[in-house]
């Protein structure tokens, strides 16, 4: 999602509250389904660890 201030301005990434820019629930269950593991850990995909500290997986 981007935007643009005015006419011939660079395109910005608005910021959004809440995750309001996605449908959050939906996109947390499709990393549950795909990544989990049969022990009930769950691999953080790769392109989200940045986001996670660097955490290679999430265990209960």
């Amino acid at each position: 999602l981007r935007y643009r201030r005015q006419r011939g301005a660079r395109p910005e990434h608005p910021h959004t509250l809440n995750g309001s820019g996605l449908a959050l629930p939906r996109t947390l269950i499709a990393v549950l389904e795909n990544y989990q593991q049969p022990d009930g850990s769950v691999v953080v995909p790769e392109a989200l660890r940045p986001y996670m500290g660097g955490a290679e997986a999430i265990t209960p």
